[in-house]
């Protein structure tokens, strides 16, 4: 046995080895338990009744929103013609659709449905459907305020979670593995872990209120909080919480258990990250978790060395030079793998290079891309050129190298920044799944109605789909179906083509082109036989492409 040790310590270390290996295991479980079982990406509505921009004759018993994914509704609203409004509490989920009873008869006017949902990615979206009882009128308005105090305490919670993780509990393993128990640094890695221990909650409340579409003020609230944990936001600052302690437990736990501790802690942070946000509700699962994983501890590893290394090197500490060698030989794997991670996921995330500069999520990659750039460069010259110098004990080098590592340090927290504004821009790949999505209408008159979906919903090639009932829901075997598309305010003349009918019920139309967005005039020419002709015809939103 070395001189320093003793068989108490020695039974310390081994206990607070299994206690990381346990705790190891309940992050993988509580991972396990968190991944939704498919891809997601910010939920579309793809379908509603009644449609919007409908005009229906009598009050509807039922409201029906049909998005692109399975969501979990937050707050659902019907705005009455005079403004008033009423909450819509009694709704049922089947599978991608919300069905909701309507709790009054409607008035005669032009009413609001208003929704706000959460997707399994954890990120809220809200939009509002408008149709009208007997005729329209002027519609009431319901506008979505962005709270920016909101967003900003969002993006600063973030940023301190980030430090937390990444600086903390990643500064902790270094301590643990690079350092070989060197205590240069070891302030400021409990400070970083401190500040993440409390921006874990305070962002897990933010996320509640950024759900609901409520202001700071109500925080405290219960229904603030039950709502952020029903997120998959919650599985994240769960299983973060869990890998902040376990740096704490490093630091502060036996010479023997520090490193199981500092590893476990480590593997939480990927786990944390790979629990929720936009790159982990890519598809293919199977790749993008594991990769976020990979990313979130190859950052960690990194960043978390970072201050430790540079104080060491600062101070001249007597393990300083073996600290710079272990980290100098560890980092070029660690560099390549957290590299090949952050590809594989902008590619999938980004899918076309256009998208770089034409979307906000784009341009802030381009903006982190060249911070990398700077940070390689950085790592690069101390890697090949300071690093020997430094180990032999060159002082000139050796402050040059602090002076470098002090430089990459800010580089990383502006990276933070940076990462943590993608919170609230949906990835080109969910707005290509949008852009993707058809727009549907209901028409209802007393002779005739149908289901018109035009795929995509966006002005270019698209093809439409019908579906013609009786006025009472009963069959209606037509002879022909014409549809007819009109924009007079774009001074583009009716686009009339006749559907086919392949044998599935659904009459269909190929090649169609719509040229320009906006609110179309669809109508459908029902011949029903030869002596008699049905028109019916809706209003219809046609989106930019």
């Amino acid at each position: 046995m070395s001189a320093g040790s003793s068989p108490r310590t020695s039974l310390l270390g081994k206990r607070a080895g299994r206690l990381a290996i346990g705790l190891l295991a309940a992050l993988v479980l509580l991972g396990a338990l968190g991944l939704p079982g498919r891809a997601f990406a910010h939920a579309a509505l793809i379908n509603a009744y009644p449609a919007d921009g409908a005009v229906l004759a009598q009050s509807p018993a039922k409201f029906a929103l049909t998005f692109s994914e399975p969501v979990s509704p937050l707050v659902l609203n019907l705005v009455r013609p005079d403004g008033t409004s009423v909450a819509l509490t009694a709704f049922r989920l089947d599978g991608q659709t919300v069905d909701i009873d309507n709790p009054e008869a409607l008035k005669p006017g032009t009413h609001v449905l208003s929704w706000r949902v959460i997707s399994e990615d954890g990120h809220p979206v809200g939009g509002s459907v408008l149709f009208s009882i007997g005729a329209p009128s002027t519609p009431p308005v319901v506008a979505e305020v962005v709270d920016g105090n909101l967003r900003a305490a969002i993006w600063i919670g973030k940023i301190l979670l980030y430090v937390g993780l990444f600086l903390g509990v990643g500064g902790a393993f270094a301590l643990a593995w690079l350092a070989k128990g060197g205590r240069c640094g070891q302030r400021f890695v409990a400070a970083a872990i401190l500040c993440g221990l409390a921006a874990a909650p305070f962002s897990l409340g933010l996320q509640g209120l950024d759900a609901l579409g409520a202001p700071l003020a109500r925080l405290a609230q219960p229904v603030i909080w039950q709502t952020a944990f029903g997120t998959s936001f919650g599985w994240t600052v769960l299983i973060a919480l869990i890998a902040l302690g376990l740096g704490v437990l490093s630091l502060a736990g036996p010479p023997g258990g520090r490193k199981p501790l500092a590893l476990a802690g480590l593997a939480g942070v990927g786990a944390a990250l790979a629990a929720s946000g936009h790159a982990s509700a890519a598809e293919p699962q199977w790749l993008t978790r594991p990769m976020v994983f990979l990313h979130g501890a190859g950052i960690a590893f990194w960043a978390g060395a970072l201050v430790p290394l540079g104080l060491s090197v600062r101070r001249q500490s007597a393990d300083a030079g073996a600290f710079l060698h272990r980290f100098s030989r560890a980092i070029l794997p660690v560099v390549v793998v957290l590299a090949m991670a952050g590809i594989v996921l902008a590619v999938i995330q980004v899918q076309t290079p256009a998208a770089l500069v034409g979307t906000a999520y784009g341009r802030l990659l381009l903006v982190k891309l060249v911070l990398l750039l700077f940070l390689f460069t950085l790592a690069t010259i101390n890697r090949w050129t300071l690093t020997a110098p430094a180990e032999a004990g060159a002082t000139e080098v050796q402050r040059r190298l602090v002076r470098s590592i002090g430089a990459e340090v800010l580089i990383v927290v502006a990276i933070f920044a940076v990462a943590a504004g993608w919170r609230f821009t949906p990835p080109p790949r969910a707005l290509a799944i949008a852009a993707a999505q058809p727009v549907s209408i209901h028409i209802h008159t007393l002779q005739a109605m149908a289901d018109l979906s035009i795929t995509p919903g966006h002005a270019g090639p698209v093809a439409a789909s019908m579906v013609i009932m009786t006025g009472d829901f009963g069959p209606l075997d037509a002879k022909q179906v014409t549809l007819v598309l009109s924009k007079p305010d774009s001074g583009i003349e009716p686009i009339k083509r006749p559907a086919t009918k392949p044998g599935d019920g659904t009459w269909r139309i190929d090649n169609l082109v719509i040229p320009v967005p906006g609110r179309w005039t669809a109508r459908l020419d029902i011949l029903v036989s030869d002596f008699e002709m049905v028109k019916i015809e809706a209003p219809i939103d046609i989106r930019a492409e």
